[in-house]
């Protein structure tokens, strides 16, 4: 994973040696977490708490993945609505998936505040802006099996998106208050800061290369030659699976996800730019996702390239969106380029994997991560704690790697040209 392709500040100074600590070695401990973003590190600060011995390792540095590098929104629920849920699931299950997904922005900001965390957020909302009727008409279905579960939402018209936006060509959109916006690097890094605190431990540049069951407790090997023993390993690793778990990388679709920043807004525009600090994700086929950052920056993302940036002009899709939805913004400088790798289910689900006792796998975020990883990491933590299954909100599935899967990521690939395409007759 690399930082930006302008090589924008992204790790703050004073954490660059903080998660260095020395691995766990003799003692057979409770969990090892192989990957130190948001769902490994809410794990292992729930799971300390509870009592574990925690030791997470990452490949690389903490913050850099998706984790640190995403668009910052804190999103309830997930990509189906409730109705969905409790006929896909069934009534017991689904009621209980609804409760838990309507809660995980719940669970981002009562540890910012529990913690004490020195994360920047706004609790101000998040809108889904609908740029068709058929949009708009999803919207209203939407807000309906919300609004009668007592959530705080709302249906905006024309005029109530635009105000609250400021941008051109939206018919109307939905507004959900329980979400908002943080500065995820931030956050990941505190996440990480506390979970210290708690006893768990940390350890940066520790790639894990083997995964061996010997005598009912897991051998975790690192690339650096180190060995340590724990009763249940949890693969965290998202979008940066690879294959230390056989099967595991091949049942999700890895994407990169492109933003960019713009110098701070001068005060006569940033007056009439999503005044109330709300995140915005429109309907589109390729969505873009936008905010304000703490710092008066436009920060926008989207769908980018599958190969690895090169230069500039491939973020120019996202400076095209900004100024279609903005056009005062055209002579405003792009300051920041960076992107994040995502992971995708062929179900839009997230995937919750026990394929032998003991070891564990999480994957999926489907762009929601910063609520949902932080939700699910403290119910994983649960589940370590107490062996009591019913504190996953998801079923343990059994791991089903994609058909094909090498020539997913072309047709994703086409896929996403295509859309891309029918999204500007659709302007």
């Amino acid at each position: 994973m690399a930082a930006g392709f302008s090589d924008p500040i992204w790790r703050k100074p004073q954490a660059a040696t903080a998660f260095q600590s020395e691995l766990s070695a003799g003692a057979t401990l409770d969990v090892v977490i192989v990957g130190g973003g948001i769902m490994g590190l809410s794990t292992a600060l729930h799971a300390a708490r509870a009592g574990l011995s925690i030791q997470v390792l990452d490949a690389g540095l903490i913050g850099q993945g998706a984790s640190g590098l995403n668009g910052g929104q804190v999103i309830p629920g997930l990509k189906y609505d409730p109705e969905w849920l409790i006929e896909h699931f069934g009534k017991e299950r689904g009621e209980a998936l609804v409760a838990f997904a309507a809660a995980t922005a719940d669970a981002v900001f009562d540890v910012i505040r529990d913690e004490k965390l020195a994360v920047p957020f706004t609790r101000n909302g998040w809108i889904q802006a609908a740029h068709t009727e058929t949009a708009l008409i999803a919207a209203a279905n939407r807000d309906r099996q919300w609004r009668s579960r007592g959530a705080d939402v709302k249906l905006l018209d024309r005029a109530e998106i635009a105000a609250m936006t400021g941008a051109k060509g939206y018919l109307g959109g939905w507004l959900d208050s329980r979400a908002g916006v943080i500065d995820p690097l931030s956050y990941t890094l505190e996440l990480a800061r506390v979970a210290l605190a708690a006893g768990a431990r940390i350890a940066e540049q520790q790639r894990v290369v083997k995964l061996r069951n010997e005598a009912g407790a897991w051998r975790v090997s690192t690339q650096g030659g180190a060995e340590l023993r724990a009763r249940s390993v949890v693969l965290a690793t998202n979008a940066y699976t690879d294959g230390l778990l056989p099967g595991l990388a091949q049942t999700i679709v890895p994407l990169h996800s492109f933003q960019i920043a713009t110098a701070p807004l001068p005060a006569e525009l940033a007056a009439s730019i999503l005044p109330g600090g709300q995140a915005v994700s429109d309907s589109r086929r390729i969505l873009v996702y936008y905010r304000r950052s703490p710092d008066g920056r436009m920060v926008l993302g989207g769908r980018g390239r599958m190969a690895l940036p090169s230069s500039a002009a491939d973020w120019a899709h996202c400076e095209r969106a900004l100024t279609r939805l903005y056009p005062a913004l055209a002579g405003i400088a792009i300051e920041k380029r960076w992107f994040g790798r995502v992971a995708l289910t062929p179900d839009h689900l997230p995937h919750l994997h026990e394929p032998e006792k003991g070891l564990l796998a999480v994957v999926g975020c489907q762009g929601r991560g910063v609520g949902l990883m932080s939700a699910l990491g403290k119910r994983m933590a649960g589940y370590l704690a107490t062996g009591d299954v019913s504190q996953l909100p998801f079923p343990l599935s059994p791991i089903r790697p994609i058909p094909f899967h090498a020539f997913r990521q072309v047709g994703v690939a086409a896929a996403i040209t295509w859309y891309r395409m029918l999204d500007a007759f659709e302007r």
